[in-house]
């Protein structure tokens, strides 16, 4: 064998160099026996050459050469190989069975399963692991069946490599539905074959000959994969690492934690320890169950055998820790780990966003491309909820951009992500405008459309999407119950969010949840039907405090102070801590002129401790978010904006504004009262913008708290004066100024 290499090492240093038809013959004998022998591509088309020069009608030459090429997913030339074998070889069939197979062309890899077996050629342990490979990417469990039938017949089940490839098939096809889906997922991966292939294919499945009856009788149906994946792994006379793994790995991707977290005890009883794989499988389980203690145990085991290296380790770690609401160990693993791929920087930047760390999250991601790491889809889809709930457009808008450059426009996910973007930043129309472009809608894209035009306040619009997705074949979830819920609750459509309530157990299957009865009683309450929202809300198992607190707030915009103690009540009962709560029902006494009662909430407050969240707006300009406090004086440009207020105050009294200080919550004089309407932070926010962007600029502004009926009739007229349309999105939902008008009609 050495003498051989030595040839073949002295032809591929040097293709010219004379070679002995017989040197050539030794050469592909042992290239029979070591075919890892040829290192790159370029060896092999070398090799190539030399069976074309010495010896080039011969199968079993050309045989060994397309075994070669399909070492390197050469499915080309491997191809125009195999075409000129008028009755090719075992290995030649063999190694075109594995070349489609790596390169994806499944369909293909069957079909010429199926013509070696027609050609009387026997397969052997080599060849079905790429059968059984296609058999679950195809999805289809009754054609894998019916390949481990003929494995059992031809006395290779007993075969290490061919057992784990069964487990494998199994383990992919658990979760597959009935015969229903297989058979459409089928059609789906023909569509487009030739109709030989796919006689050729469909032929396989029933001819008893080609592939042999099913495994132990059982029926076709498909069913039993979960018990076949245990049956051929108990089975097996050999295991190794990899067949415990793929079984672990089955479990827990299928939802069979208990059995998974069991197999790995079972190993440790067979005296193998767990490796980097079985790390990667098993931590997904504690992050589902919370079960940060556990996860952290794993962690030290990590630690101590040095598997905290690893890429996919480190990986599931920090997703462990995000799901555990632990982000602060989540990036103290991900700075200790060395090499960072898009895998890590997307699970440390998605724990940070999904935990609300939002600033940190675009903290991470600006630092991922500083490393020069190119973001994928999954990279864009994390981050862009950190756009939407910071509201920052503008880099919401640079995102964008980037991901229309790299091509990911196209991605549903990530246009979904775009669509949620705009909308919550205010820019409906080009969430719409993104929305119609989607192909392939999913259930993410039209939910997160139909909650834009409902925080809009296009309830009409909301109602006509919903009616469309149903109509496309999508059936509604509970989110986008609650979509529909809410566009009915923003217009007081008071007959249609109950028409939605009631069919979504009776037509959809959905038992109502906690955001559903709060959008209900949030629309009875905007509705002023305040007695029905307290009958909803008794029905419900166990109320909580924000729920209660929708009827609260209801209650002081409809001045019933007599319910508003009683639901007060209901809230201290199960949040005793409840600062909004406590707030509100200050506000609603001091708004009754029940000074004392007011008083005596505020004392309670600070006995406890408790002091209330201020009043506060936020405007993006130049990239720059500024931060605006009723009566703040901190800004920079405080002198100018009062004297920017002062000059729209003078024209908003010409206009005919009167202030409405009905709203103000303290026993001061209509002069005083007035003054602190004056320094409501929006309007700050709002004479800042005017006077910081160009005119006819549109200004987004975010308020932490529901606007008040003043500052609502104030911008009306702002808008109208200096020509713009201004944007505010308060707790509750948008609304957009133009003109004088705004476009919740009076109704938030």
């Amino acid at each position: 064998m050495a003498s051989t290499l030595g040839v073949l090492e002295a032809l591929l240093r040097n293709p010219g160099a004379i070679a002995t038809k017989l040197e050539v013959k030794q050469l592909l004998k042992a290239l029979l026996k070591r075919p890892g022998a040829i290192t790159s591509a370029s060896e092999a088309k070398q090799l190539h050459a030399q069976i074309l020069k010495h010896n080039p009608s011969s199968p079993l030459y050309t045989s060994t050469a397309i075994c070669v090429y399909s070492n390197f997913k050469l499915l080309n030339q491997s191809l125009l190989l195999f075409k000129t074998l008028q009755s090719p070889p075992s290995l030649a069939y063999k190694s075109i069975i594995k070349c489609y197979a790596v390169n994806g062309r499944f369909v293909e890899s069957l079909a010429s399963f199926v013509d070696m077996r027609a050609s009387g050629n026997t397969p052997d342990h080599s060849v079905f692991p790429s059968v059984l490979k296609a058999c679950a990417f195809l999805l289809d469990l009754r054609l894998g069946e019916a390949v481990h039938g003929c494995i059992i017949r031809l006395g290779m089940d007993v075969h290490l490599i061919t057992g784990n490839a069964l487990i494998n098939m199994y383990a992919k096809l658990q979760s597959l539905a009935e015969s229903e889906w297989r058979e459409r997922d089928r059609r789906k991966v023909f569509d487009g074959m030739s109709e030989r292939t796919v006689d050729n294919l469909f032929a396989s499945q029933l001819s008893q000959e080609s592939l042999g009856s099913c495994l132990d009788g059982r029926s076709r149906t498909g069913a039993g994969a979960d018990s076949s994946v245990k049956k051929v792994f108990e089975t097996m006379t050999t295991r190794d690492i990899i067949s415990w793994n793929t079984v672990i790995a089955g479990n827990a991707q299928n939802g069979l934690h208990e059995d998974a977290l069991a197999m790995v005890r079972e190993m440790g009883g067979a005296g193998l320890k767990p490796d980097i794989f079985t790390l990667s499988a098993i931590l997904p389980i504690f992050a589902q169950y919370v079960d940060v203690d556990k996860g952290r145990e794993i962690h030290g085991y990590v630690i101590r055998y040095g598997f905290d290296k690893d890429l996919y380790v480190a990986s599931s770690l920090i997703n462990m820790y995000s799901r555990c609401a632990r982000v602060e160990d989540s990036i103290r693993v991900f700075k200790i780990t060395r090499q960072r791929d898009t895998i890590s920087w997307n699970s440390v930047i998605a724990g940070c966003v999904q935990n609300g760390m939002f600033d940190e999250g675009l903290r991470l991601f600006r630092q991922m491309l500083k490393d020069n790491v190119i973001p994928g889809s999954v990279s864009f889809s994390s981050i862009m909820p950190a756009c939407a709930h910071l509201t920052t457009l503008n880099l919401g808008k640079q995102l964008h951009g980037y991901i229309m450059r790299c091509g990911f426009d196209d991605n549903v996910f990530i246009s979904s992500s775009l669509v949620d973007m705009y909308a919550k930043c205010g820019h409906i129309r080009t969430a719409g405008w993104i929305f119609g472009g989607i192909k392939g809608r999913d259930m993410v894209s039209w939910t997160a459309m139909i909650m834009g035009c409902a925080l809009h306040g296009y309830a009409e619009d909301a109602i006509s999407l919903f009616e469309q997705m149903k109509l496309e074949g999508i059936r509604p979830n509970h989110v986008a119950i609650t979509a529909i819920l809410t566009a009915c609750s923003h217009a007081g459509m008071i007959d249609e969010g109950r028409r939605y309530f009631d069919r979504m157990t009776e037509e959809y299957g959905i038992r109502p949840g906690l955001e559903h009865y709060a959008a209900m009683a949030d629309l009875y309450s905007r509705k002023g039907k305040l007695n029905d929202a307290y009958q909803l809300i008794s029905t419900m198992t166990t109320p909580t405090g924000t729920i209660w607190s929708l009827l609260l707030s209801a209650c002081r915009v409809h001045k019933n102070v007599d319910l508003a103690e009683k639901v007060a009540s209901k809230i201290f009962e199960v949040d005793p801590e409840n600062i909004g709560a406590r707030v509100l029902l200050s506000n609603i006494y001091a708004n009754d002129g029940r000074w004392k009662e007011a008083a005596k909430v505020r004392m309670t407050m600070r006995n406890m401790g408790i002091r209330k969240n201020p009043a506060c707006s936020w405007i993006e300009v130049k990239n720059k978010i500024h931060t605006f406090i009723a009566d703040d004086k901190s800004h920079p440009l405080h002198d100018e904006i009062n004297i920017a207020l002062c000059e729209l105050q003078e024209k908003m009294e010409l206009a005919g504004y009167v202030a409405d200080t009905s709203e103000v919550l303290h026993d001061v004089d209509d002069e005083q009262k007035k003054y602190l309407l004056y320094g409501h932070s929006e309007r700050r926010a709002i004479a800042f913008g005017i006077m910081s962007t160009p005119a006819g600029t549109t200004i987004r502004v975010i308020k932490n708290i529901r606007i008040c009926v003043d500052c609502h009739t104030a911008i009306k007229l702002i808008s109208k004066i200096v020509g713009r349309e201004i944007v505010v999105r308060d707790n509750s939902r948008f609304h957009h100024f133009r003109d004088g008008e705004c476009s919740c009609g009076e109704y938030w």
